[in-house]
């Protein structure tokens, strides 16, 4: 499918025409739009993993620029509450009368809320994200055996009138989820509403997952929800194995030092953070796959205590895990747009349909150039990463900090012309980036090219003129149809440097 028609299926197009450059021949025929995109809704199922804590304490930082609409407990095989009346014991699951790391996170979050406010009105209020918690299908491993708080949640949106999709995303299993899809079909399967019913479910939720964390995608969504798109987005720059992926400009963002001086030690939320070493664990007694908190110990120490030990040691106090983070990261309104079509790309990661299943979306096919000509792992992700953690302790010092004069706050970049555009090969692009800095800070700007998000297989001339445009040919062999995507990308010098972008989109006519 054409980007730009995935675009309009899910009726988020929402398009101002600025008109033509006249001056050149070459481009009179070049027509400049401007879409603004608003945006989705998501529900955020998650298991108490670690690094579920830590996704949520970030996700709830860019809770002013994320539409969040429900926070449910789910089970993965990883993590479940057990049901003693079943005879199913816990596995890996809170204390009774333990808070749930979301309301570790909310919590945490209600306490920096009126700093939060102070540099963006948007923040929601904490008793309203409160009101989106609920326990979803938690017994077991692939629970969805009745209806839950968090499936009726699920439900409720997906049944609703409200346009535009529903991202849900799945940071352990799928059940909670799966037993949403079921409830309804359950309902209406035999109705005679049943084809608008399904026909409106599929268009409108749209499954992101770290993975598949339990059996319920093959047993149950698939078979019976074949339409509904999936994303796969278990990049490895957010996850426990980031330290084999991360570019070397970046290692700093993974250290002691960096997450100590912008993470840890920026209190109520950043010491809520899980970094290695800092001696908490979350599951009820003895959990053998949760050696995050000890510090000073070889795996071979670590084996001796009974430990399972599937990634080495590190440093006490750097980072450990976020790797859930990729579903949200996809949804942040810094200019991307990547959650309007997997194959776009953004902080997210960018994915890949999988040849088998139209509507299967995955990143590992994924495959990004760098500049030296090469294919670094998972470079999707990790060539964000850097602006990533950058904005998350800008964002950190916005809960500490009453007075929005003393933080750093992002620019923006937007395009004078347009950013989508319609030209035929052979017509020449102008585009002109606008920025400002709501601090006053100096904005370096620069535009690239991202080829492999469009659907032009080639490389395009980009040039900057002296007095500000930027400029470069639509191929004479791109075809009728084609895309090209150019990243318009400004970075202001602020402390801790903040980056934000422009997606431009170039269809050929």
């Amino acid at each position: 499918m054409n980007p730009t028609h995935h675009y309009l299926k899910l009726g988020l197009l929402s398009v101002s025409i600025c008109g033509c450059l006249l001056g050149n021949p070459a481009v009179a025929n070049v027509q400049y739009q401007t879409v603004n995109t608003p945006l989705p809704r998501t529900i955020i199922t998650t298991d108490p993993e670690l690094d579920d804590l830590n996704s949520m304490l970030r996700v709830l930082l860019y809770a002013n620029e994320i539409h969040i609409s429900g926070l449910v407990l789910s089970s993965s095989q990883f993590h479940f509450s057990g049901d003693k009346a079943q005879g199913i014991e816990p596995h890996r699951w809170y204390a009774p009368n333990s808070p749930s790391h979301i309301e570790m996170a909310l919590d945490a979050y209600s306490k920096v809320y009126d700093n939060l406010k102070q540099h963006d009105k948007n923040y929601p209020t904490p008793k309203s994200l409160k009101a989106l918690y609920r326990i979803g299908n938690i017994k077991n491993v692939g629970d969805m055996a009745a209806d839950t708080p968090g499936s009726d949640l699920i439900k409720q949106a997906l049944l609703d009138d409200q346009k535009g999709p529903v991202f849900l995303q799945a940071w352990g299993g799928l059940n909670t989820i799966a037993r949403a899809l079921a409830s309804i079909q359950q309902e209406y399967g035999k109705s005679a509403d049943w084809p608008k019913i399904y026909k409106k479910v599929s268009e409108k939720a749209i499954i992101t997952s770290f993975g598949l964390q339990d059996a319920t995608y093959a047993s149950y969504l698939k078979p019976n929800w074949p339409d509904i798109q999936t994303r796969e987005v278990s990049t490895n720059i957010w996850g426990y194995f980031a330290r084999k992926t991360v570019l070397p400009e970046d290692e700093i963002y993974l250290s002691k030092e960096w997450m100590q001086k912008h993470v840890s030690n920026v209190k109520p939320m950043g010491s809520e953070y899980r970094v290695w070493g800092d001696g908490k664990q979350m599951a009820e007694g003895f959990d053998k796959e949760d050696y995050f908190g000890l510090s000073n110990l070889t795996k071979e120490q670590l084996e001796a205590k009974g430990y399972m030990v599937w990634m080495p040691p590190q440093e006490k106090g750097s980072f450990v895990s976020e790797g859930d983070s990729s579903n949200f990261a996809l949804l942040i309104n810094n200019g991307l747009e990547s959650w309007a079509d997997p194959r776009w790309g953004g902080w997210g990661g960018r994915q890949s349909v999988v040849p088998t299943d139209k509507n299967h979306w995955s990143n590992a096919s994924s495959k990004d150039k760098a500049a030296d000509g090469t294919y670094p792992d998972d470079y999707s992700a990790s060539r964000w990463w850097g602006d990533i953690q950058r904005d998350f302790a800008a964002r950190l010092q916005w809960s500490v900090t009453g007075a929005y004069n003393k933080a750093n706050h992002a620019p923006s970049v937007k395009i004078k012309e347009g950013n989508r555009v319609i030209g035929a090969a052979g017509d020449e692009v102008v585009l002109t980036p606008v920025t400002t800095d709501p601090d006053g800070n100096s904005v370096t700007t620069t535009l690239w090219q991202y080829p492999e998000a469009g659907t032009y297989n080639g490389l395009i001339d980009l040039t900057k003129t002296e007095s500000g445009h930027w400029r470069f040919r639509i191929p004479n062999n791109a075809k009728q149809g084609d895309t090209i995507h150019v990243i318009a990308q400004a970075k202001d010098d602020g402390s801790p440097a903040m980056t934000r972008y422009q997606r431009i989109i170039v269809t050929v006519n």
